[in-house]
């Protein structure tokens, strides 16, 4: 017998983010990492913000967010703000909740600058490597290359010839840019 089609829009969710992500899932050994570094840079945050004025995006969950950038290849921080705003996994990790608003894109790349300007960044990405690799979670054996993004790079319109008049055809006539 076919089930039937009843699509409801639940209210509440009684289950948290933090249930949802499977115990074995690569982030939450990231994210432990993560925490340790963030733990470490506390002090530094303290003296980057003012006691006054408007509150900033926490350093903590932009540098998660970044991170998760990285991670995942977003060309954008507008694709990020995107994918925080629907992905249940990033939330997770950046540390938002369900209900919590995700940042407009100027707004994360003006607080961005800032951690950039005081080498906040810096720190934050040797710290969790530096980790990572006391962990031998690293590895140098592998790196690959999405062939997909090569191609196109490289179309027939960049090349230019290396000597109009030969054409002799042992395929020397066109040379990349």
């Amino acid at each position: 017998m076919r089930g039937a089609k009843v699509e409801t829009q639940g209210l509440f969710s009684y289950v948290s983010p933090e249930q949802r992500v499977p115990q074995d899932h690569p982030l939450r050994a990231i994210r432990a990492i993560v925490e340790r570094s963030l733990a470490e840079m506390d002090s530094h945050f303290s003296t980057m913000y003012s006691s006054y004025g408007r509150p900033s995006i926490p350093p903590e969950f932009l540098l998660r967010a970044l991170l998760l950038q990285v991670f995942y290849s977003i060309r954008s921080e507008r694709q990020l703000m995107e994918q925080l705003n629907y992905n249940l996994l990033f939330r997770w990790f950046v540390g938002l909740g369900m209900d919590d608003e995700v940042w407009v894109p100027t707004v994360f790349t003006k607080n961005r600058d800032r951690l950039l300007d005081h080498g906040t960044v810096r720190e934050f990405f040797r710290s969790v490597l530096e980790q990572a690799r006391g962990q031998n979670l690293l590895s140098e054996e592998h790196f690959s290359v999405d062939g997909t993004l090569l191609e196109a790079w490289a179309s027939q319109k960049s090349f230019q010839p290396k000597d109009p008049e030969d054409r002799s055809g042992d395929g020397s006539y066109f040379r990349g840019p």
